[in-house]
Parts: structure tokens; C-alpha cells; sequence
């Protein structure tokens, strides 16, 4: 028997705990909080044998095989480097860290340790994402990947989460390096690390505050980024992401030297799209009706996976930590590489310095403007 424990008792800690449970092998032996009362109220909804308010309590007395680390970003760092140094085997919530180095530091001192580590990119292992890789690693694109779009569109709303961050000038996103940003784009830039073939891509960066968010007096948060990332084998990608664009999009595009593939994360379809064309005027009907056949082949498909109770909103996440304790017990590959976590890490710390220097520069221009006129 497996036994798990999760650090950090706020929201998304009950959706690991619930996709935990789902998983045959493994019991959650603990949970940890700082604040006493979040940990205990975690601990009355679930199954779970003991609570803790200090980790290396929790490590020491519960002794879990597997940590799941679910704290805000800050501390990812800190705290899953404490528990691979007690031996365990981590699961750490996107952002992996606010770095890029501590990304390094901690998939080597895992690979050190013989221990395994993984990040919480749960979308890359939905239904549709499994069925997407099964295509690709079957040739489907006839080569490696030529370019790649990925969007990733985010709701604003006044109430919730967002409705927090805009209404606290101290809440503790806006303390990442990318603020909004960090705490949300790697399940997009994710996507795209998985399929590029270099280690040192180039990233162009756009980013700027919507006019919704600036009539709102806000000219801190950045909710509109537009990139350009290329690698060594000039393999290049587009990645938006947009509170503002409708339909809010949550999808990924990739096209190789001979077809490619549309995944539609909101609604799980997967369209191939042929890369050929037809002569004369059945190129205007035979994709079309191609296009609807595939349509109903996924409808039937999430049909089927509805029926087997199979489609839960976080089902990406019970494969990803399905595939993960499989590694674990079983020695079978990672579902995530190290190497994607460090590339996609690497990615969004090029994403946020690119912003800061946009930035600086534009303050800088400003005061200089500003001195010359009053001079």
C-alpha cells in the first residue's frame, strides 16, 4: 500500500485528495497546513488517518512514500526539497517553482536520490490529451513538429478568485515574479515544451493589461500575453493567453511535414487534419463532411467515457497521478520528464524577464519624459 500525504489544505488540495482516492493501491496517511484549522477540516472530509500544522512532524510521524505538494508557489521550492530530502517521492502543483534553477536543483536531487518527481500538468493527460500523444507517437504528423499554437483563455470574473486578486493589492499572486501569469500558464507552455526538440528555445514576448482591467484602475496585473518560441531545430510555436478573447479558448494546435492535429480541451475533441488536398471541387466536400464524421466519432467517444464514469472534470489529474505512482512502485518511465519540467520552468522565467525589461524600460522613458519637461 502506497501511502500519501498533501501539503497545503486550500482548494485545490480536495481535488487531489478526491482523484487520490479514486486510485487502487494507495491510502492518504496525513495532511499539513500551517493554519491548524484548514488541515483539520481537510482531514474531516476525507478519509484520512492524521493532521499536522508542521511538515517535518508530518514526514517524520506519518512517513508518507509520496508527497503531494498543493501550497502556494512560493513555497514549492522549500517544501519539496524537504521532502526529498526525508525520502520521498514528489507531486508538485503548477507552477513547479518560481525559478528556473530551482526547477534544475530539485529533478536532480531527485534523479540523485533515486526518487521520482512530477509536476501538476493534469491537461496534458486528459482523455483527449492521451488520444492526441497516441496519434502523434504513432506518426500521424509524418515527422517531428513543424510549428505549434497553443491558447489558454482565463475568466476575470469580479467574484472568486480573480475578484480576490483584483480587490487585494497584497494577495499572494501578485508576489510571483510573473504575478497572474506564473500562477496560470504552464499547462499551456507545458504543451508546447513536450514536443520541442531543443534545450535553449528563443522566446519573443508581448504582454500588456487589457482595457477592461486598466478602466478598472488595475496596471499591475498582465492578462494579455501573445509568444513566439523557436528552438535549435527550428521548430516554432505561438502561445496566447487571453482574458479577454471570446470564445475563451483552451486549445492546442500542432502541425507536422505531412498532417496535423487540432485538440479542443473545453469540449475533449481531437480533429486530424489531412494534410493533402483534393483535386477540383471535392476539396469544398469531402473535408467538410470528413470534418463531421470526426465530430460524431468524438461525440461517441466522450459518450462512452461519460458511461463508464470516466469523465470527471479532473481526470487528467487522476491519470497523471495514476501514471506517477506506476512509476513509482513499478519503476516505469516518468509521465512527465524532467527535462519538460525544466524546459517548460526555463520557458516562462524567459516569458517574465522579457516582461520586466518591456516594463523597466517603459518606467524609465516615462520619467525621462517627464524630466524633460519639467526642466
Amino acid at each position: 500500500m502506497l501511502k500519501v500525504a498533501i501539503v497545503g489544505c486550500g482548494k485545490i488540495a480536495d481535488a487531489h485528495a478526491s482523484q487520490i482516492l479514486r486510485i487502487k493501491g494507495c491510502e492518504i496517511v496525513a495532511v499539513c497546513d500551517r493554519e491548524p484549522l484548514m488541515a483539520q477540516q481537510l482531514f474531516k472530509r476525507f478519509p484520512i488517518k492524521q493532521y499536522f500544522n508542521d511538515l517535518t512532524q508530518m514526514l517524520d510521524v506519518a512517513r508518507p512514500d509520496v508527497v503531494h505538494i498543493t501550497t502556494p508557489p512560493q513555497s514549492h521550492f522549500d517544501v519539496a526539497r524537504t521532502c526529498l530530502d526525508h525520502g520521498c517521492h514528489v507531486y508538485v502543483e503548477k507552477p513547479f517553482t518560481l525559478w528556473e534553477h530551482e526547477a534544475r536543483e530539485l529533478v536532480s536531487l531527485a534523479s540523485d536520490r533515486r526518487l521520482k518527481i512530477t509536476a501538476g500538468h493534469d491537461d496534458q493527460f486528459s482523455h483527449v490529451a492521451r488520444r492526441m500523444r497516441s496519434l502523434i507517437q504513432a506518426g500521424y504528423l509524418g515527422g517531428n513538429p513543424v510549428h505549434m499554437e497553443s491558447y489558454y483563455g482565463y475568466e476575470l470574473a469580479v467574484t472568486g478568485y480573480a475578484g480576490a486578486l483584483l480587490g487585494d493589492k497584497q494577495h499572494w499572486v501578485r508576489q510571483l515574479p510573473g504575478k497572474l501569469l506564473q500562477n496560470i500558464i504552464s499547462h499551456g507552455i507545458a504543451r508546447i515544451a513536450e514536443h520541442l526538440k531543443g534545450d535553449s528555445p528563443r522566446v519573443m514576448t508581448y504582454g500588456f493589461t487589457s482595457p477592461l482591467l486598466a478602466k478598472m484602475g488595475e496596471d499591475e496585473i498582465i492578462d494579455e500575453l501573445r509568444v513566439i518560441i523557436s528552438d535549435e531545430a527550428q521548430t516554432t510555436a505561438y502561445f496566447t493567453f487571453s482574458s479577454q478573447m471570446r470564445p475563451m479558448l483552451h486549445a492546442f494546435r500542432i502541425y507536422g511535414p505531412k498532417n496535423g492535429i487540432v485538440l479542443d480541451q473545453d469540449s475533449e475533441t481531437l480533429i486530424k487534419l489531412r494534410g493533402g488536398r483534393y483535386k477540383s471541387y471535392a476539396e469544398k466536400f469531402v473535408p467538410p463532411i470528413t470534418m463531421a464524421r470526426q465530430n460524431l466519432h468524438n461525440v461517441t467517444t466522450n459518450f462512452k467515457t461519460f458511461l463508464r464514469n470516466d469523465f470527471q472534470m479532473k481526470a487528467g489529474m487522476k491519470c497523471l497521478i495514476k501514471l506517477f505512482y506506476g512509476s513509482i512502485v513499478e519503476g516505469s518511465d516518468d509521465p512527465i520528464t524532467g527535462r519538460e519540467i525544466v524546459l517548460t520552468a526555463r520557458i516562462m522565467e524567459a516569458i517574465f524577464d522579457s516582461l520586466r525589461k518591456v516594463s523597466s524600460a517603459q518606467a524609465f522613458a516615462h520619467s525621462s519624459s517627464q524630466s524633460t519637461v519639467t526642466s
